[in-house]
């Protein structure tokens, strides 16, 4: 009996113990009115926007790493859902969009992920995230109250959640997901949706906190977060933000470090100062969750930009750049004040501010939480002049738009306006790779009509027909000119007008190029008017339209349009106006050297192709092909492409992304620190190319001799492309 006993003592204490090395291991996340708590403890969280698919997975760990050595404890990636899931049921989780190899870097290194499953992600990325095809099931409306869209939203989130649990990624089942976000930037579409919109984000919120993570999920810009969702902040500042429940944390899940470039427009950048200030001024009015967007921003591959006309580059100004590299000051400037945040920690945690005036412009925050927990803020919010004050009977020195943290409310350890780290700057050189044999190929425009796609009474929006599988759709037509026609005896040309939305349209007349227009950003619809060279008999036009990105932002999806919507009017002839609009119509998608696969090793040798003169300029729908050395150095690499018009470019078949060299316009001057930071304030790069530079992953350039493939559809001129390394020096 005894015996007995004591086994039973000895099984129980043992399963005591496998149970409680189980819990040390799943650790517990939830949340009250002053922070994140992770296994018990309240936590301030420094956190920084790596997106996975705008670098590559041979980059990832030294991005990552870089962000933890300045300071980062929170990986925050938003999940896209057009890359994973390109048709109905496809899954793809692989090369850049393997997300599942991104969260365990981000384990394996020892820091947490904050994972944004949206899955609307806006991200100035194609649809905003969303895949095309869901434009096209029956009956649906995104983003409100529509059973095909949820039905399809949870298929997705599901599938995110399940992955992420598959693989124990969760920090409830010991991986390093903390936080988990449903919808992005809800706010503005629950207000002009009403009822239905109301009814979508409870059914949003619902659905996602049924998955049973075992983590908080948050919404950000939803002041309507439905319980026990937590709403959170973005933009350039968060200070005067406060959740929508007094038992919720106060959470800026984006800091904008700096703002996207599209093409046509200056490069916005934003000081670091100011960045600092914000991030301090959240913090010391109770802030404990502070996420920078980006603190890597990337690169936009492929076809991946959206807005539309948003740049190649996603580089963002943030502290480590498009490249992987540091970026001076910004990056070790936040360093120090992430530094002097977590000294201050055990006091914020543990206690709210009392705030003392310390002039007209001038406020001390302290937090005291008993002996060896006391950290103190002194603000100066005046844009102009510094100021001399004195706190706990000392003196001290404030510049101008600045606050002073002090971990033991007595020593000054850091300013946010005083910068001690010299600026660093890009240089790009020449590497040792010679471009050899230039060769191109054009576009045969003779037989253009002979394959259509489809054949339409009247124009057809462009993405109903392309599915967006390619940026180009010809809309082609014919005229019957009589021969008695006044201006083929002397007089003035007819012209052509075409009213597009689409971005970029070229007009053809019997092969030959007439003219070009294109849109912007801010003007997406456009105008081409020009005169057209007709002769007597037939006379095929030809309307190549171009989208760069479809937009990302905003209501109904399902309903934008592009292309070119009409009308398409002839004038001049002896009969007045001739509208073509609802004539018979042929569409072809694409572009013949797409068809057959002209950017791939395997493909290139499909056509044949012509040497082509360096100093040749060359019309639009030209392909040009040429082989290169790979670089021997380990630094990154760059397209030097201000010579090269408009089109996109691929490395051994990797499309490095669309370029156009479109010329800044904006605000270009002397760039001030203090005052209420916005985009127009600090602007480089006018009278430039918006971008000169394309980012050649070293991943991409690995093997001996590289194939270099660009399409263009511009005037160009390739005597000066050129492969850079990428160098930064201070």
């Amino acid at each position: 009996m005894e015996t007995s006993s004591v086994s039973k003592v000895f099984i129980l204490f043992s399963i005591a113990i496998l149970l409680m090395g189980t819990r040390l291991i799943q650790c517990t996340v939830t949340y009250d009115k002053k922070a994140i708590i992770i296994n018990g403890q309240r936590r301030i969280l420094i956190s920084g926007s790596i997106h996975y698919p705008r670098s590559t997975p041979e980059m990832w760990e030294d991005l990552i790493q870089k962000a933890k050595d300045a300071g980062i404890e929170v990986i925050d990636t938003y999940v896209f859902w057009n890359v994973h899931e390109p048709s109905p049921g496809n899954y793809d989780f692989g090369g850049r969009y393997d997300l599942v190899r991104f969260v365990k870097t981000v384990q394996n290194l020892g820091l947490y992920v904050n994972l944004r499953i949206g899955p609307y992600v806006c991200a100035e990325w194609n649809f905003g995230g969303f895949p095309v095809w869901l434009k096209y099931v029956p009956g649906i409306s995104f983003r409100t109250d529509n059973e095909p869209f949820k039905a399809a939203m949870q298929g997705f989130t599901n599938k995110i959640v399940q992955t992420m649990k598959s693989q124990k990624l969760f920090e409830s089942q010991g991986g390093p997901i903390i936080l988990s976000q449903i919808e992005n930037e809800y706010g503005p579409e629950r207000k002009s949706l009403g009822a239905a919109g109301e009814a979508y984000i409870n059914w949003a919120a619902k659905m996602a906190v049924g998955l049973n993570t075992g983590v908080p999920w948050v919404m950000c810009k939803e002041d309507d977060a439905p319980d026990p969702v937590i709403n959170t902040c973005n933009g350039f500042y968060c200070d005067a933000f406060t959740p929508n429940k007094p038992y919720k944390p106060t959470m800026w899940t984006e800091a904008w470090s700096g703002w996207f470039t599209e093409f046509g427009g200056p490069t916005n950048q934003r000081p670091v100062q100011d960045l600092a200030y914000a991030v301090a001024r959240f913090l010391q009015n109770g802030g404990s969750y502070v996420n920078y967007y980006m603190f890597h921003g990337g690169t936009n591959f492929g076809r991946t930009a959206g807005g539309p006309f948003i740049t190649t580059s996603y580089d963002y100004d943030a502290p480590i750049d498009e490249y992987g590299m540091i970026r001076e000051p910004k990056y070790s400037h936040l360093k120090e004040l992430h530094r002097a945040i977590k000294l201050c920690e055990p006091a914020l945690v543990s206690s709210d501010p009392t705030v003392t005036s310390l002039g007209n412009s001038q406020q001390a925050h302290v937090f005291a939480a008993g002996p060896g927990k006391c950290a103190a803020f002194l603000s100066n919010v005046d844009s102009n002049s510094a100021a001399r004050v004195v706190f706990n009977n000392m003196h001290y020195n404030l510049p101008p738009w600045s606050i002073s943290i002090l971990p033991d409310c007595r020593n000054v350890i850091f300013n946010t306006a005083k910068v001690g780290t010299q600026t660093s700057r890009t240089q790009m050189l020449p590497t040792n790779s010679q471009l050899h044999s230039w060769e191109i190929y054009d576009e045969d425009m003779t037989s253009l009509g002979d394959s259509s796609t489809l054949t339409a009474i009247g124009l057809l929006e462009q993405i109903n027909v392309t599915r967006d599988n390619s940026d180009y759709l010809w809309y082609i037509t014919s005229v019957d000119i009589g021969s008695s026609e006044s201006f083929l005896r002397g007089g003035q040309n007819p012209t052509l007008t075409v009213k597009s939305k689409g971005h970029a349209v070229h007009v053809f007349i019997n092969g030959q190029l007439s003219g070009s227009a294109y849109g912007t950003r801010k003007n997406q619809r456009f105008t081409f008017t020009g005169p057209v060279n007709l002769r007597a008999g037939t006379n095929r036009i030809a309307l190549l339209s171009i989208t760069v990105g479809l937009p990302n932002i905003g209501l109904h999806f399902e309903a934008w349009n592009t292309g070119i919507l009409g009308p398409v009017l002839l004038k001049g002839l002896d009969e007045g106006k001739r509208d073509l609009s609802w004539q018979m119509w042929n569409y072809k998608v694409g572009l013949k050297g797409e068809a057959m696969n002209l950017v791939s090793p395997s493909g290139v040798s499909s056509v044949d192709w012509i040497g082509g003169s360096l100093n040749q300029v060359h019309q639009p729908l030209t392909w040009y092909k040429a082989y290169f050395d790979a670089p021997g150095e380990d630094e990154p690499l760059a397209l030097d492409m201000r010579s090269m018009g408009k089109g996109q470019v691929w490395i051994n078949g990797q499309s490095i992304g669309r370029y156009w060299m479109a010329y800044a316009s904006g605000n270009c001057g002397a760039c001030k620190y203090s005052g209420p930071y916005r985009t127009a304030n600090c602007q480089l790069g006018c009278g430039e190319p918006t971008q000169r530079w394309y980012h050649v992953p070293r991943c991409t350039a690995k093997t001996s001799e590289l194939l270099l493939v660009k399409q263009s559809h511009a005037l160009d001129m390739v005597n000066r492309l050129s492969v850079e390394a990428v160098h930064s020096a201070i």
